[in-house]
């Protein structure tokens, strides 16, 4: 009997309560996580250790999330989720780019 193993997220977010809630959802529901918090670091994740799934913040300290998954995309094609407390109409058309 083999067992598939539950997807990987990655989890990009800089504010810790934020992350912590979505580790504890995730990981009760079986999925594994990992946390990081800046955009370049999430790339460099992506390229040696892909996620099945990446969960990206918007505003993140060095690259926005757009420009994260922009770079995201130039290699990857994992799906990605935005996280953000943004709400015009602006910041949903440039994600659904």
């Amino acid at each position: 009997l083999l067992i598939e193993p539950m997807p990987h997220i990655l989890i990009v977010e800089d504010e810790a309560a934020i992350a912590d809630t979505l580790i504890f959802a995730l990981q009760g529901e079986g999925f594994t996580t990992t946390w990081l918090t800046l955009g370049q670091a999430a790339l460099e994740h992506q390229r040696q250790t892909p996620a099945d799934l990446v969960i990206l913040d918007i505003g993140l300290p060095d690259i926005t999330g757009f420009e994260t998954c922009k770079q995201l995309r130039r290699f990857s094609e994992v799906p990605v989720m935005f996280l953000s407390a943004r709400d015009a109409e602006i910041d949903r058309v440039v994600g659904l780019e």
